[in-house]
């Protein structure tokens, strides 16, 4: 495989291995050389699907945007000998939950 993918139009968008090692370290992704060619193809399929995004027309948005979130309403909350209630094991006032390591 070569380091650059070719577009619909011809025109190619290049991907070199050196970028492909570069980002698989950033990753840390142990890559293979078959791999490092297969990733440069890939990414350049990729970039060309962003290429296509900067076709898209933009549109204009006439209506505001408003927050559909309702005010935080204050209410009364469980007292502690009831949100402890059906705990299955407590310790000191708090729940007891499994150990992790």
């Amino acid at each position: 495989m070569s380091d650059t993918a070719a577009s619909d139009d011809g025109e190619a968008t290049a991907v070199d291995a050196e970028e492909v090692r570069h980002v698989a370290e950033l990753a840390r992704v142990r890559l293979a050389d078959d791999e490092v060619d297969e990733f440069a193809a890939q990414f350049g399929d990729i970039l060309e699907y962003f290429e296509a995004l900067d076709e898209v027309p933009e549109t204009d948005r006439e209506e505001e945007l408003v927050n559909v979130m309702r005010p935080d309403e204050i209410e009364e909350g469980l007292s502690q000998e009831e949100a402890l209630a059906n705990a299955e094991e407590t310790e000191d006032g708090f729940f007891v939950g499994p150990k992790v390591s």
